[in-house]
């Protein structure tokens, strides 16, 4: 199982970073980067400052390689919420020095998932609100009708590079509002009215 992490996927996020690529740029977490069930997220020892990226989260159902955008939509059925924690102040370190960043994205526990829904449960699936709440004020508002690249979109693009497997993980970027955690803090994340997400930090 893989899971593939899109950057800078939202306009206003991006609007200060002035980098629009022609295509969506993405990384990879390791499997063991998920974390499952609204359990407690333990912050790592080798950082200070762990932040939060609340993200829609597709998840492929078949298999597939090159797929074409128009046929994109026939390879997930679900969709959830996801976190994808970032170690701020390694990946400052890594790209000051020029290192490969993957420790900063995709160590253990660094992408809490919640339950899948049936993309039948909304109309437009580029037309999504979605929300995060730390210790009971919203942090992150976002919708999808703001991303630069679609789902279908990423799927094309993403599948140029690599074969899509069931049960693949898709992030596709995260609004404006990214922010530290500390031990304590309460997270809560909504899609539309259904919360997804409901954890604490330890």
């Amino acid at each position: 199982m893989k899971i593939f992490c899109v950057a800078m996927n939202y306009r206003e996020a991006n609007a200060e970073k002035k980098r629009l690529s022609s295509e969506p740029i993405f990384f990879l977490k390791p499997e063991t980067a998920l974390l499952l069930k609204n359990r407690p997220f333990f912050l790592p020892d080798f950082c200070n400052n762990i932040q939060y990226e609340l993200e829609i989260v597709v998840r492929i159902g078949k298999i597939g390689k090159c797929i074409q955008q128009k046929y994109a939509n026939t390879y997930y059925q679900e969709l959830t919420l996801g976190i994808d924690f970032t170690a701020k102040d390694t990946l400052d370190y890594c790209r000051k020095n020029g290192f490969p960043w993957e420790i900063a994205k995709g160590f253990d526990a660094s992408a809490p998932i919640g339950q899948f829904l049936p993309k039948t449960q909304f109309q437009n699936l580029q037309n999504l609100n979605f929300r995060l709440l730390k210790n009971g004020q919203e942090v992150q508002n976002g919708n999808t009708a703001d991303m630069i690249f679609s789902i279908d979109e990423i799927i094309e693009t993403v599948s140029k590079y690599y074969t899509l497997k069931m049960g693949d993980l898709l992030f596709t970027g995260t609004p404006l509002g990214v922010g530290q955690v500390q031990i304590g803090d309460h997270l809560e994340a909504f899609l539309e009215d259904k919360k997804l997400l409901d954890f604490f930090v330890r």
